[in-house]
């Protein structure tokens, strides 16, 4: 990846010139558990103003990184990325445990988040994830194979939510996605055995010999401990 990051920090240069503060990669691959053809490679751009024109320049360089099969980059502004920590404290905190900055300064240091909606957020986000879970559950349950990727690429999403639920117990999250599930599991005491089994499959898509009755069945009890992660957060709020 190193050529890739080179290739595209140049274009962005070229593009934005001295308006281009930081490009900083965050997210798994910063933290040391990122899995090729799995995890995606989060990046984000700190420009010192941003204007339609800044926007519509950086087309042509953010398309060749997208079609390189990357997701597109995070636009911020760097007085915004001061004022935004308190509406994203999820995404903010994620950014300060794990990130690496490949250009520019680290406008991310000494950044001040307030938790005053992290519970809200959270909540939101778990139960946001949890209906499209379902919604996405009707299609895939009709394979084994659909049913499997489902619960792999739910699960990378679920773990970062996790690290924010930690925090709102409380209890200081790792950077690794495996570290703030088993905290979790041990936490709030959910069925460790059954997400070591979804990582399985997502890391080396092996999960011993799943037949149709025991991949649903493995989906619903993966439902079911969501749900009680959410009902944790949701009593963390009344009490």
């Amino acid at each position: 990846m190193k050529n890739q990051f080179e290739a595209f920090i140049d274009d962005l240069r070229a593009t934005h010139g001295k308006n281009l503060a930081s490009v900083v990669l965050y997210g798994s691959a910063a933290a040391g558990d990122f899995v090729p053809q799995k995890s995606d490679y989060n990046l984000l751009i700190a420009l010192h103003k941003i204007a339609p024109d800044d926007l519509r320049n950086a087309h042509a360089c953010v398309r060749e990184w997208h079609k390189m099969g990357h997701p597109v980059p995070v636009y911020f502004t760097v007085s915004e990325l001061q004022n935004a920590a308190d509406v994203f404290p999820i995404e903010f905190h994620q950014m300060e445990k794990a990130r690496k900055v490949l250009y520019g300064t680290d406008v991310l240091a000494g950044l001040k988040i307030s938790d005053a909606f992290l519970r809200h957020q959270t909540e939101y986000e778990l139960r946001s994830k949890l209906i499209q879970l379902r919604r996405q559950y009707i299609s895939a349950s009709a394979s084994v194979d659909g049913l499997k990727l489902l619960m792999a690429e739910s699960l990378a999403s679920f773990a970062a939510l996790f690290r924010a639920v930690l925090l709102l117990h409380g209890v200081v999250p790792p950077a690794t996605k495996h570290e703030i599930v088993a905290l979790t599991i041990q936490h709030l005491k959910l069925n460790g055995a059954l997400f070591e089994k979804i990582f399985n499959i997502r890391e080396s898509n092996f999960a011993g010999k799943l037949d149709d009755v025991e991949a649903n069945r493995l989906f619903g009890d993966y439902m079911e401990q969501i749900e009680n992660v959410i009902d944790s957060v949701d009593a963390s709020g009344k009490s």
